[in-house]
């Protein structure tokens, strides 16, 4: 019954879990600490902990984990594919129903003004949480301003704000993990060896075959994701448009992606749907969602076993790092692409102040998909 449970209770949390990864995480500790009962409060630190340290989608890295403690590989399977499920199915039926209804450019301006105000939420609180001031701050300003000046220096900005926190900063130390169940360390060096093997297996293959490109684009962007979902934006934006997808398409689907409940990763089965791979829609929705949300998982059952990353204080000071960096690339990412292909007026600009707005007063995601698709649809 374990396993099961687990599916009944994520499928539960999928169908009503808005407000992103940090808000996903207190509806995990209401459920599974306070509720069930099925973890303390110091295992579930440590499991946010370890989760935060890794790249790949934090609140379903932690449902995976909890799964896995109530009924082992099934039940970490069970997890993610009930938190996964309601938000992939609607976001695959989204792209097919975007394709046949052809529905007017106001309409999906509305869900790209969505997608901007919803990160310039998410750049406000990560800011205050990962970069607040110092050395932070100034990480993330000119990680900014060189991904801006050029988008192409994404990876070695990363790169270079990882090195600064190695060397400059202190973070304090994270919630130990002893005493948690986690996999034989056999069973981590396979889920690493296995996560290196289809990096370079799909690296390798990315330039004989589009849909070798398509996947390896989806497993590197999952594999170097780092401080919440909304980072997916830029570095699949930039792997995916123009050749898989013009920049309107992709930003409708990404503004999709605020309106419903569920991890912000589920994007790939819309992805994956609009994609010209050569396959049934429903194979690229499906496969898309895999080599997204594989990495991080694989990355998660390799940790497990060491408990090295979260604790290890030398890489905790570049994760530090890392995370001053990612707030730099979403602060870039504030002005190309989601200001560059979604305010082309003042109208539009005016319809983003007031999403954003009401987002900040607490007006629910859907709702402002509903409502930003409907005034630029009638009015952009």
């Amino acid at each position: 019954m374990g396993p099961w449970e687990a599916f009944r209770d994520f499928l539960a949390l999928g169908l009503t879990s808005f407000g992103g990864p940090l808000a996903h995480l207190g509806y995990f500790r209401k459920a599974f600490v306070e509720r069930r009962g099925w973890l303390s409060e110091e295992a579930y630190a440590a499991l946010v902990a370890l989760a935060q340290a890794l790249p790949g989608p934090t609140s379903s890295q932690v449902g995976m984990a909890i799964g896995y403690l109530r009924g082992g590989l099934l039940g970490a399977f069970l997890a993610w594919l009930g938190f996964t499920l309601p938000s992939a199915l609607f976001l695959f039926l989204a792209a097919l129903a975007l394709e046949a209804l052809s529905p007017p450019p106001g309409l999906l301006q509305g869900l790209r003004l969505l997608a901007l105000v919803v990160v310039a939420q998410a750049v406000g609180e990560m800011m205050g949480r990962l970069a607040p001031r110092g050395i932070p701050l100034a990480t993330a300003l000119l990680v900014a301003i060189l991904v801006t000046l050029n988008p192409a220096w994404q990876i070695p900005a990363l790169l270079g704000a990882a090195l600064s926190g190695l060397l400059l900063l202190r973070p304090e130390g994270a919630p130990p993990l002893a005493g948690l169940k986690s996999p034989s360390k056999a069973l981590g060096l396979g889920a690493l060896g296995l996560f290196l093997g289809l990096f370079l297996g799909l690296h390798l293959l990315a330039a004989h075959h589009p849909l070798f490109a398509f996947l390896y684009a989806l497993y590197r962007a999952g594999s170097l994701i780092l401080g919440g979902g909304h980072v997916v934006l830029p570095l699949l934006e930039k792997a995916l448009v123009p050749r898989f997808l013009d920049a309107e398409t992709f930003l409708a689907g990404y503004g999709l992606a605020q309106a419903v409940p569920g991890p912000l990763f589920s994007v790939a089965a819309y992805l994956g749907t609009k994609a010209p791979l050569g396959l049934p829609a429903w194979a690229g929705a499906l496969l898309g969602l895999l080599a997204l949300f594989l990495p991080g998982a694989l990355l998660l059952f390799a940790a497990l076993p060491f408990a090295l990353l979260a604790q290890n204080p030398a890489l905790r000071r570049a994760l530090a790092g890392a995370g001053a960096g990612v707030v730099g690339l979403l602060l870039a990412a504030l002005y190309d692409p989601l200001f560059l292909h979604g305010v082309n007026g003042r109208e539009a600009f005016a319809l983003a102040l007031s999403l954003y707005g009401l987002l900040r007063l607490g007006l629910p995601p859907w709702a402002l998909a509903a409502l930003g698709a409907t005034l630029g649809g009638a009015f952009l």
